[in-house]
């Protein structure tokens, strides 16, 4: 008898607390179902430029399912590769072919070398090509790749988790009570809040910056201040989030539920997978992830040496989603106390 009652009273705790029943039971089909669209995508095949490619080679690349664009000028080439529109250029002017790789990621580069050998095997061209990288180089290793968006995840995961937690602890000891009796704004216990956490997370930004560069050796062509730049924001983005959404949680293990919904999407879209992958449709999804855009800036900066003016844009929309998350932080305050 006193087995089921325990039971009985575990059984009843459950069905009182529906965001369980939902993590238990519809967090993980939902994760699923993401995963199952963002693998079960569209082929990908290499964007190549040709210049003074002879045609035959040209429609042997395009039966190997490459993506051929064709160019009479090598400049032209040249800039739709620095703009991030061709993963390489072939050119066959003269001489020896010449190959110039965009670089940035290894495992795109290889898939363009073993297409160039298929096609060389094949007997249509017997020249190797000079091979020459816009970004990076042969020895690029694929975290070097991956590294910088790894950076910003875990500087949004950390952040976002231990936001939530002080927050809520902020407000389950009754910290927050006690403030919002006095005259105090919401709007400036929001802005105390945040800028006593943000020394926090200026540091651990700081800290990931140098570890990661320093004693990880990752590849850096950029600058390592405008690397911070982007971290911290990811990370003040991260902090205003986590506070925002502890509002809504009344445990620590609430704030946890959160991470399937809020944490888990944010990897799939920050590019840590090949977006052209996805369906085009679920590919706009990342335009909502405040991760897409850090992990974007950070990728620039860190492999392709990107200036200020070259990844502003991500800065603007980081900020953004940070003054929108503080602003919906202070509404969320009107639920303790009118104003």
């Amino acid at each position: 008898m006193r087995i089921r009652a325990l039971a009985i009273r575990i059984i009843n705790q459950f069905l009182r607390d529906k965001r369980t029943l939902a993590l238990l039971f519809l967090a993980p089909l939902l994760i699923l179902t993401l995963m199952k669209l963002v693998f079960d995508g569209q082929a990908v095949s290499p964007a190549i430029g040709m210049v003074n490619v002879p045609a035959a080679l040209t429609e042997k690349f395009e039966q190997l399912d490459a993506e051929i664009t064709l160019y009479d000028e090598s400049a032209a080439a040249q800039a739709a590769l620095q703009g991030g529109k061709l993963d390489a250029i072939l050119e066959a002017s003269g001489g020896m072919p010449k190959l110039t790789l965009e670089g940035s990621d290894p495992s795109i580069n290889r898939a363009v070398i073993l297409l160039i050998q298929s096609v060389m095997q094949q007997g249509l061209d017997k020249s190797a090509p000079a091979i020459s990288y816009l970004h990076g180089g042969p020895d690029m290793a694929p975290f070097d790749s991956f590294g910088p968006v790894l950076i910003g995840f875990f500087s949004f995961f950390f952040v976002f988790l231990l936001a939530g937690v002080s927050f809520l602890r902020e407000r389950t000891s009754g910290t927050l009570e006690r403030l919002l009796a006095t005259p105090i704004r919401r709007s400036e216990i929001v802005v105390g809040y945040l800028a006593g956490f943000g020394i926090f997370t200026l540091i651990q930004a700081c800290l990931i910056a140098w570890y990661s560069v320093q004693v990880l050796g990752m590849y850096m062509e950029g600058s390592i201040l405008n690397m911070l730049v982007i971290n911290l924001l990811l990370s003040l983005t991260a902090l205003t989030l986590g506070t925002l959404l502890s509002s809504f949680a009344s445990s620590e293990f609430q704030i946890i539920q959160f991470i399937p919904i809020v944490i888990v999407p944010q990897a799939f879209f920050s590019g840590l997978f090949n977006l052209d992958a996805m369906n085009p449709w679920l590919q706009k999804l990342s335009y909502l992830m405040p991760l897409y855009y850090g992990a974007d800036a950070m990728q620039g900066i860190m492999i392709r040496g990107e200036r200020w003016s070259e990844f502003q844009v991500n800065v603007y929309v980081l900020a953004g989603f940070s003054l929108l998350f503080a602003v919906l932080n202070v509404l969320a305050l009107k639920k303790h106390r009118r104003m």
